[in-house]
């Protein structure tokens, strides 16, 4: 067998170095020279190396692998990745929401599941969550909500009273609260967990025709969950276990997959159903708007380089290709700008080009400039022009996914419509939902939190915020805390 030739330790810029231990002195008990240009590189790139943080979902990992149409939706969208059998190479990316890059995998949080999708036509990137609702209905409050999950300005640790004094003053929270405190709060792995787009997008088909939209993704390792007590047992002992279960999976084969369905629904029907459906706050009941099979999402291949591959990997709801497009959510619409500027303030204004991000189809922008720039650019970088530059194509690239809006200019919720209120959904989840051993966990789960630092009057209003969900249930998280 032939001798595996090692490979010789360069510089960045491809230069061989002459030793991988000492630094350039004179003598060797002298002084470190400056001109160690070598040990400057080492030292000042070390010094670097580490980027912001994501606000939210900070701590996470990911995998790639592909996305295959398995059933045929051409009917409600031309999109080229949802064509009949098409296949499209994929990255995934896991998370917490409130953590921070250091923090346990297994606190009680909802978790990211972010896809983007390496098309014929572009990226197009699906942010979402394992909870098909949020809490909260407009970008507005996005950042106090995240605020209040993170850390207090004064001890900088962690804080209930702040979180509770938070949902309690914001109702329509309650559906996604019944979720996170039940057993989905803290799912075994990501691998046995369902992925939600959550917000509600528009799919144009080849004749024009609209549809709004929500995907599902649905775990095919089935629903698995751990008791409160398993994960503060694992926070202390495995900090990043469920990083460790996704890279330990796919590195014996184990290749973890979800089928993507749809709900599916006729563009006028939004306009009289009987709540508002671009609430992200609200799931559309299946009865009324069935799941339909659309493909398979596998992941099979791990990062070599968890930063360059999953730290610098950027998401962002704005990277839609054609046959697809967004709707009147006010969550999605402030995240169209949120997550791309969000990108711009961490990795630099050429973020696109680094190669997790590039996409596998041609790039033909006016883009120019800037710190990290790497792709050439050649005259002419204006348009309009005459020089034979890129031109935009109204004709074959029409501006299709679009909806009519009229008004005054308001600062005001959603109109509300006959079955639009903050808390019944979340009673449903609780009453129907739930079994017996679930609301007796649910119970558990919020009590114990309660009892972590949550003031008086704090205390008395999620009460009653719990009352307003189910009386019972809040009677009895009412009555353990107070028994306790």
């Amino acid at each position: 067998m032939a001798k595996k030739v090692r490979k010789h330790t360069t510089t960045d810029a491809g230069i061989p170095v002459a030793s991988d231990e000492h630094s350039l002195t004179i003598g060797p008990d002298g002084p470190i020279l400056l001109h160690d240009h070598y040990l400057i590189e080492q030292m000042a790139q070390f010094n670097r190396e580490r980027i912001p943080e994501r606000q939210p979902h900070a701590k996470g990992s990911g995998a790639f692998g592909r996305f295959e149409v398995t059933a045929d939706v051409s009917a409600y969208t031309m999109a080229a990745l949802f064509q009949p059998g098409v296949k499209t190479d994929v990255l995934m990316r896991f998370s917490t929401v409130a953590g921070e890059r250091g923090s346990p995998d297994t606190w009680r949080d909802p978790r990211g599941f972010s896809i983007k999708f390496y098309t014929t036509e572009g990226n197009y990137d699906l942010v979402g969550n394992n909870t098909p609702v949020f809490f909260i209905r407009d970008p507005m409050k996005f950042q106090h909500f995240i605020r209040s999950q993170k850390r207090r300005a004064d001890s900088n640790l962690r804080d209930h009273d702040m979180q509770w004094d938070f949902w309690s003053l914001s109702p329509e929270s309650a559906h996604q609260v019944a979720w996170l405190m039940g057993d989905r709060g803290i799912p075994k792995s990501w691998r046995n967990m369902n992925g939600y787009g959550s917000h509600t997008y528009m799919w144009v088909n080849g004749k024009g025709e609209k549809f709004w939209v929500k995907y599902h993704f649905r775990t095919d390792q089935g629903i698995e969950f751990l008791s409160q007590e398993e994960a503060d047992r694992l926070a202390g002992a495995d900090g990043d276990y469920h990083v460790r279960d996704l890279f330990e999976a796919i590195k014996r084969g184990d290749h973890p997959s979800w089928s993507l369905k749809m709900q599916v629904m006729p563009f006028a029907d939004a306009e009289t159903y009987r709540f508002n459906p671009f609430d992200l706050t609200k799931v559309w009941p299946h009865d009324d708007y069935p799941l339909i099979d659309v493909g398979k999402l596998t992941l099979d291949r791990n990062p070599t380089d968890n930063h360059s591959e999953i730290e610098q990997a950027a998401f962002e709801p704005n990277n839609l290709v054609p046959g697809i497009g967004l709707s009147p959510d006010k969550m999605l619409l402030g995240r169209v700008f949120a997550y791309a500027d969000s990108h711009r303030a961490r990795l630099g204004a050429n973020y696109k080009q680094i190669p997790v991000n590039s996409p596998q189809s041609p790039v033909h922008s006016y883009s120019k400039d800037g710190a990290m720039r790497v792709q050439n650019v050649s005259d002419p970088v204006y348009a309009p022009n005459s020089k034979g530059g890129p031109a935009a194509d109204g004709d074959k690239y029409p501006e299709a996914a679009t909806w009519e809006s009229h008004g005054d200019m308001v600062r005001a919720a959603y109109t509300l419509r006959k079955d639009d209120d903050d808390f019944g959904q979340a009673a449903t989840l609780v009453r129907e939902v739930m079994d017996d051993a679930a609301r007796d966990r649910l119970v558990a789960n919020v009590v114990g939190h309660l009892k972590d630092g949550v003031s008086q009057p704090v205390l008395d209003r999620t009460f009653e915020y719990w009352r307003s969900i189910d009386v019972a249930i809040g009677d009895r998280i009412c009555r353990d805390f107070k028994a306790d």
